[in-house]
């Protein structure tokens, strides 16, 4: 005890009080636990609850966009969604209410800047403000860049870059007076590194993420926080809305082998979870499935051998001759009939069934019917 404990007098009247022997490690014990607490409580304040916030999805009818308004609606948000599809977009609308939500659904298509901003208007009319904006909506074209035409790469730069710039821009004034307004743009790992058979998708991703990205440093200032979006392949049915450009049934066999595979692909509904939990935390980005952190890591640090392994890929793709036309996934899912194909994608058939990429009758005649149509 007399190691460790000295009684010292005090210059200041001879009063004697204890000196502790190496105080510096507790003082540094007790600092770290101060900043731990200070860390915690700036952590808990950032996942502050988003009850009766007005969050806007665009593309929120089916897949992705209505699994992150799903997971909104369960924090308590006002949801406002869109999409091009009435029928889709009813049915989503219906789903949501049937979770207690409050929800507008209006018909949109996100490459018109008139509509987007007429649903934006609309949105902050029947709900008096706009806290989230969700940039989702996308469309996807498969197939070699000889079947490719450069409508296609309009079309995907409208939906995906343009789209995402409309709505942004209609929504800015709102969020500012939001604070924290957030913003969260879903791109892709396509925009991190271009993928072959992928390429106008990978341009129209590139430039959203550059958006993003840009968005987040300047509008950091203002209280309105960005969250980049860097989704891997997901299970979420979207190949039966993809098109197929070449040979399409040669192209969709890799595409929806591959994005329904469990090593490769995440669950779509734990996506949205994560998703959302990185708007409330006002996480800056966001990188989806490990093989999409790999391959964006890998890039970054060795571009060379990234570009070598991306060709090498390529040569494995089909070729666009002879060139067949094109198709959506669903008219090429329709005809290939009970083969091991349709079984090795039964996790992602059954993801487009609850995620409103099929009407429910139709969903459900394909699982009842002789041959698996």
């Amino acid at each position: 005890m007399q190691a460790r404990v000295r009684r010292v007098a005090s210059k200041a009247g001879g009063a004697i009080r204890p000196h502790v022997a190496n105080a510096a490690p507790v003082r540094l014990a007790v600092a770290g636990g101060a900043a731990a607490g200070l860390l915690g409580l700036v952590a808990r304040r950032r996942r502050a609850s988003l009850r009766d916030q007005v969050a806007v999805v665009t593309g929120g009818s089916r897949g992705l966009g209505l699994l992150i308004a799903r997971e909104l609606a369960a924090q308590g948000c006002r949801l406002a969604i869109c999409g091009r599809d009435p029928d889709a977009l009813e049915r989503a609308r219906a789903d949501l209410a049937g979770r207690g939500a409050k929800v507008l659904a209006v018909p949109c298509d996100v490459a018109d800047r008139s509509q987007v901003e007429a649903f934006v208007a609309r949105t902050v009319q029947a709900y008096g403000g706009l806290d989230i904006l969700v940039n989702n909506a996308g469309t996807i074209l498969v197939g070699p860049v000889d079947a490719a035409a450069v409508a296609d790469f309009e079309d995907a730069m409208g939906a995906m870059f343009w789209g995402t710039v409309y709505a942004t821009m209609a929504a800015l004034a709102h969020l500012r007076a939001a604070r924290p307004g957030r913003i969260v743009n879903i791109t892709s790992i396509g925009g991190r590194v271009s993928v072959p058979h992928l390429v106008p998708y990978s341009c129209a991703k590139f430039a959203a993420v550059g958006f993003s990205d840009g968005l987040r440093a300047e509008l950091a200032p203002q209280g309105i926080r960005v969250t980049t979006v860097v989704p891997g392949l997901m299970r979420t049915g979207s190949h039966l809305h993809a098109r197929f450009a070449g040979r399409p049934p040669r192209e969709f066999a890799w595409f929806s082998l591959l994005a329904g595979a469990p090593l490769l692909s995440m669950d779509g509904e734990r996506a949205a979870r994560r998703i959302v939990d990185g708007l409330r935390r006002g996480r800056p980005q966001l990188t989806l499935t490990p093989a999409a952190q790999v391959a964006t890591r890998l890039s970054g640090a060795l571009p060379t051998l990234t570009g070598r392994l991306v060709a090498a890929s390529a040569r494995l793709l089909p070729s666009a001759r002879p060139p067949s036309g094109t198709a959506e996934g669903s008219q090429v899912q329709e005809s290939i009939g009970r083969t091991a194909l349709r079984r090795l994608t039964t996790l992602n058939l059954s993801a487009a069934g609850r995620f409103n990429q099929v009407p429910p009758d139709r969903h459900q005649h394909k699982e009842r019917a002789p041959g698996g149509r």
